[in-house]
Parts: C-alpha cells; sequence; structure tokens
C-alpha cells in the first residue's frame, strides 16, 4: 500500500481524493497554482506544493514540473483525478519511468480506449453494435465522402480528448466543410490532434453510461448504468443512477458489453462506457472515458461503493473485493452540476469574488466542492464550483430533495446555473423521465425577461448583503424573502455589474474546459 500520494488536480476532484486517501491512512500532497493557493484542496491536504502560473499549460498541464515534485516530496503514486492528465498516456508513461505509480489505466489501454476510433475498433472486434459511421480521417474531402455514405443528418467528431469538445452536428450537405474545420480547429486547440470522424445522428436518443473498474487479477465489474440524457451543447447538467428506462435485462446486456470492451484492452482501474439507447430499445457503442467521472457520486450512493478508494486500492495491487451479483441500486441517485455561468445571459461565464457560500445539508443530500467565503473565481480553468447529489428510496423522492437542496443552497458574489437547474427539475418531461439528449433544444428554459421581477429582488438582495456584511432576511423555509431562494445565487453578479459598471463575467468568451 502507498505511504503517501500526490494528486495532480484542484478544486472538488482533488479535496475527494483528500479524503478518499485520508480514509485509507494514507498521506495526501495536494499542488496548485499562483492563483489556487488559498483553495480548500491545498488547506485540507497533510502537505502542499507550488507549480506554477494560472495557466494550466504551466502548472496543472506541465507533466515533468509534477513529475518532479513528487519525487521531491517523497510520493510513490500520482492520481490524475479528471481532466487536465488525466487521460494522458504519455504522463502516465512518464511516471512509470519515473518509479511513480500512476493511478489510473495502464498507458496501452488508455491509448487503446481513449481515442474513439481505436475503442470503436475493439468494440466491433468484440461483437458490440457501434453507431453507423466512419474511420479516422484528417482530410474534410474525405470526411465528406463519408458523410455522404452515412447520410444526414451527422456528426463530425474529434477521435481523441472528450468533454463535448471538437463536436459538429451537420444537418446539410452545404454546410458541412464549415463544419469540419471547425471541429478539425477545434481538436487540435484542445487536444493537439485534428484527426477526426463522422457518425450517424440518431435522434431522439438517450445518453447511458456503465460505471465498471477492473483490478490486475482479471476482474472487471459494472457498477450500474447512469442516465446522463440532460445536456446542454453536449456538456452533461443533471445526472441519475438508475436510469428510468434501463431494465435488469438491459443491464446485463450493457454491463457485458462495457465488460467485453474493457476486457479486450486488459483494463484495470475505474472507467466508464457509454451508449446510445434509441427509442425501440437498440443501443450503440459511443466510446469509453478511461479514467474517474465527474458524476461518479450518483453511482457512489446508488450503490454504495467508494470509487476512488477502489481506484487507489487497485493501483496498489490489491483485488476487488466483490462481485457484480453485490453491486445492484439501492433507491434513487440525482447529481446536478453547479457552475459559474449566467443561464440568462447566454450561460457567459462569471467570475469574482464569492462573498459567501452556504451548501446544502440534511438527509439524502451530498455535496462536493471547494467553495468557501472569499474564494476567487477565475477564468483560468472549468467554470464547475461544486455538484449536488440527492438520494431518495424512488425517483420522485430524489428529484424533491434536490429542490429542496437547491433552493437552500447559496453563494453569493458569481452567478450559477442554479435557477436554471431548478425549472429543470420541474418540467412534466423530466418528472416523468421522458429524456434524451435533445431535451434542453426541445423545452423552453424562463429568459431573463421572464425573470425581470426576481433579479430585482435579487440586486436589492445583494446590494443589502453587500453593504451590511450581514444575510438577507429570510423566509420561514429559509429562503430569500420574496425570492423563492434564488436571491444569493443569481443576483450578486447583476448587481455588482449595474450597479457598480464592472464587467466581470462579460464578454470573456467561453471557459477553458478542462474536463
Amino acid at each position: 500500500m502507498f505511504t503517501k500520494v500526490l494528486i495532480a488536480n484542484r478544486g472538488e476532484i482533488a479535496l475527494r481524493i483528500v479524503r478518499g486517501l485520508r480514509d485509507l491512512g494514507i498521506q495526501s500532497v495536494a499542488v496548485y497554482s499562483d492563483v489556487d493557493r488559498l483553495s480548500q484542496h491545498v488547506r485540507y491536504a497533510d502537505e502542499a506544493h507550488h507549480i506554477g502560473p494560472a495557466d494550466a499549460r504551466e502548472s496543472y498541464l506541465n507533466g515533468a514540473k509534477i513529475i518532479e515534485t513528487a519525487l521531491a516530496c517523497g510520493a510513490e503514486a500520482i492520481h490524475p483525478g479528471y481532466g487536465f492528465l488525466a487521460e494522458n498516456a504519455d504522463f502516465a508513461e512518464a511516471c512509470e519511468r519515473a518509479g511513480l505509480t500512476f493511478i489510473g489505466p495502464s498507458p496501452a489501454s488508455m491509448r487503446a480506449l481513449g481515442d474513439k476510433i481505436a475503442a470503436r475498433k475493439i468494440a466491433m472486434a468484440a461483437g458490440i453494435p457501434v453507431v453507423p459511421g466512419s474511420l479516422e480521417t484528417t482530410s474534410i474531402d474525405d470526411a465528406f465522402a463519408a458523410a455522404n455514405r452515412v447520410g444526414y443528418p451527422c456528426m463530425v467528431k474529434a477521435a481523441a480528448g472528450g468533454g463535448g469538445r471538437g463536436i459538429r452536428l451537420v444537418q446539410d450537405p452545404a454546410d458541412f466543410h464549415d463544419a469540419a474545420m471547425r471541429a478539425m480547429q477545434e481538436a487540435q486547440a484542445a487536444f493537439g490532434n485534428a484527426t477526426i470522424y463522422v457518425e450517424r445522428n440518431l435522434s431522439p436518443v438517450r445518453h447511458i453510461e456503465v460505471q465498471i473498474i477492473g483490478d490486475k487479477f482479471g476482474n472487471i465489474v459494472p457498477v450500474g448504468e447512469r442516465e446522463c440524457s440532460i445536456q446542454r451543447r453536449h456538456q452533461k447538467l443533471i445526472e441519475e443512477c438508475p436510469s428510468p428506462v434501463v431494465t435488469p435485462d438491459l443491464r446485463r446486456s450493457l454491463g457485458r458489453a462495457a465488460t467485453k470492451i474493457a476486457r479486450a484492452a486488459d483494463y484495470h482501474s475505474v472507467g466508464t462506457v457509454e451508449f446510445l439507447l434509441t427509442e425501440n430499445g437498440e443501443w450503440f457503442f459511443l466510446e469509453m472515458n478511461t479514467r474517474l467521472q465527474v458524476e461518479h457520486p450518483v453511482t457512489e450512493i446508488a450503490t454504495g461503493v467508494d470509487l476512488v478508494k477502489d481506484q487507489i486500492l487497485v493501483a496498489a495491487g490489491e483485488e476487488l473485493p466483490y462481485d457484480e451479483y453485490e453491486l445492484l441500486t439501492r433507491g434513487w441517485a440525482i447529481e446536478c452540476r453547479i457552475v459559474a455561468e449566467d443561464p440568462f445571459n447566454n450561460f457567459l461565464p462569471s467570475v469574482g469574488r464569492v462573498v459567501l457560500a452556504r451548501e446544502p445539508a440534511g438527509p439524502g443530500i451530498r455535496v462536493e466542492s471547494a467553495l468557501y467565503d472569499g474564494v476567487e473565481v477565475t477564468p483560468y480553468y472549468d467554470s464547475l464550483l461544486a455538484k449536488v447529489t440527492a438520494w431518495g428510496r424512488n425517483r420522485e423522492g430524489a428529484r424533491t430533495r434536490m429542490k429542496r437542496a437547491l433552493a437552500e443552497f447559496r453563494v453569493v458574489g458569481v452567478a450559477t446555473n442554479m435557477p436554471y437547474l431548478q425549472q429543470i427539475l420541474d418540467l412534466p418531461d423530466f418528472i416523468e423521465g421522458r429524456l434524451d439528449t435533445g431535451f434542453l433544444d426541445r423545452h423552453e428554459i424562463a429568459t431573463e425577461e421572464h425573470l425581470d421581477n426576481q433579479k430585482r429582488m435579487a440586486e436589492i438582495a445583494a446590494l443589502l448583503f453587500v453593504t451590511s456584511g450581514e444575510p438577507q432576511a429570510q423566509n420561514g423555509n429559509g429562503a430569500a424573502a420574496g425570492h423563492n431562494g434564488r436571491a444569493a445565487t443569481y443576483g450578486p453578479s447583476v448587481w455588482r455589474d449595474r450597479m457598480s459598471g464592472s464587467t466581470a463575467g462579460k464578454g470573456m468568451g467561453r471557459w477553458p474546459k478542462s474536463i
């Protein structure tokens, strides 16, 4: 077993790994950039080391500096979390050369499954159905010919990376060349690889993923499925475990398919195999993420496993202590991603100081965050602030608890997407579980115009808070008076922009994504 592990990440996932290491009696080492000196993961870790400036390329993506720091402090292993270097096979290989254990899959497995084209080939060789499409190409003309064979609408996708980047939907052949060029440029900038491929666009379709974990003794166990169909621009917003439509027979089929793909690549670590599920019950392999997922808490809560702990134990050479028949879901879990974006101003990023952060609690609620009073939200990293997971005996119980949690959550100083999430949870189609990846495109969420009155209340509440230093008046339900719990989530950035003339969070383009 390890005695000391360095965490090559930041924010809520770094803090989650610190806690997992502490449960195992392992010392944790945090690393931080200039802007993260006061971060929660730095305070909670047993020791912390500065690795560079705010720019991730010179800090959290600087593999050589991270390895140098790990060796200097006596760490035996490096946990990459997710994002940054988590799916970088070259970094994993460099760790091995330096005598460090990379807490994740082997470089060979990562290369085999992390590249979407290579993963498709593995799935096809294993007899797993894949979404109809092409193999890789760097030629727009070749991709165009493939699109004509596949048919329209189609998707142009980056062969490397993930997180919704390098993906374009093409409805008409006349738009193909421009879409393919943009996908290639985005893929090159994000992953250093402009290779693309073409897939048929299946719609309507659900996005279902199967969590797996494998050890070095040949055991590979599926740990239930997650419903990840609520997406905006291919970015997941709400996940749940189990899926409302996956039957026991389908669960077994997807679990066996995920296991076959992982076994074909000699996979050992946690990972996620993603599928598309059509209305008539057909399913297709989509891709595999060779890392811990952002949404892992919904699986942990619904099955009782500790994926971070298991990942560390597997990397240390331990055998998994259970098989798939022990890992049945109990009740229901729903997770919402809280991001520093303004949903009523074209989802522009919101940056600035969080004056006050109060996280929800109570029965069935789990929060993963690195928020604290005074934390600076910067434009350098992903906009994810926190993840809230609610558990209930059934789906409606989990949904109701999530509504309570979002109403209790207070983030004063930056805009968040919490009002947007609250509206999604109240939509009749969401309540009934009628979901697909185009859900948010078809359902109108209240615009800024519809929320003028609420925003005015938010401005007043924020102004009172900032000038008095005291929390705003609350009604008997714990929400800001007259504001249904939204004063502290949306209002402060509006107050700052309109009352003080600040341009924080405006005109800065999209966030650089690390997840």
